[in-house]
């Protein structure tokens, strides 16, 4: 895949979410409600998920463990694919931007 490739599919990525609700569109960020969800990172879309899905993920080859100074990180993972990054960012919007929950008790 090229750059000019993955700079494209993120501009339609974005394109796509940006009227969804809490949805906000930085150069190579997306928020919901402030939190970030998704970002361009080279030519892959690194993605928060729940952990169990992202581990299944990176067991089938799907996406890769996303590393940051070093560190394996839990819950994102960088996905090269184009075609799952549409999936792949919807799911990780409703995974961020779900409200925590018991935050009253």
């Amino acid at each position: 895949m090229t750059g000019q490739a993955a700079a494209e599919a993120y501009e339609q990525l974005t394109f796509d979410l940006r009227d969804d609700d809490g949805v906000t569109v930085d150069e190579n960020e997306l928020f919901v409600h402030g939190a970030i969800f998704a970002f361009l990172e080279g030519d892959d879309l690194v993605v928060e998920l729940p952990a169990a899905r992202a581990a299944d993920l990176t067991a089938r080859g799907v996406a890769e463990v996303f590393v940051t100074d070093n560190h394996p990180t839990r819950n994102w993972v960088r996905v090269s694919d184009l075609q799952l990054w549409p999936e792949l960012a919807r799911e990780s919007h409703e995974f961020t931007g779900e409200p925590a929950v018991g935050g009253e008790s």
